[in-house]
């Protein structure tokens, strides 16, 4: 990934409204959401969240698809992962002590399902 990529994504997500319907949209995957009802959650208006989301569609955060009438848009989690990995892949410096106290703090966050056995 380039850093010029990883600019464009950090800068529209520095900006509130787009931070909270990023997060919205993460807590929507794999479905995602129609841009009406990310507006009503965020109390945002249509013309004003349809702006925040072409930012975050042009920094390919987020992707949209028509289903009828109405646009779903949902996070890209994929370009989100490589954004992360970007700023974090010299974070040690080749010393994982550094690193390790931040991939602990990650870890909770997303718990393995149990092996059934």
């Amino acid at each position: 990934m380039e850093s010029t990529s990883v600019m464009l994504a950090l800068a529209a997500l520095a900006q509130s409204t787009r931070l909270d319907v990023f997060r919205l949209l993460v807590k929507h995957e794999p479905d995602g959401l129609p841009a009406g009802d990310i507006a009503k959650a965020l109390a945002v208006p249509a013309n004003t969240m349809s702006a925040h989301l072409a930012v975050l569609t042009r920094a390919g955060l987020v992707s949209s698809q028509r289903h009828s009438r109405s646009i779903v848009y949902r996070a890209d989690l994929e370009r989100f992962r490589r954004v992360m990995l970007f700023l974090l892949a010299d974070c040690c410096g080749g010393r994982a002590e550094v690193c390790a106290p931040l991939i602990a703090d990650l870890t909770p966050c997303c718990p393995k399902e149990p092996a059934d056995g």
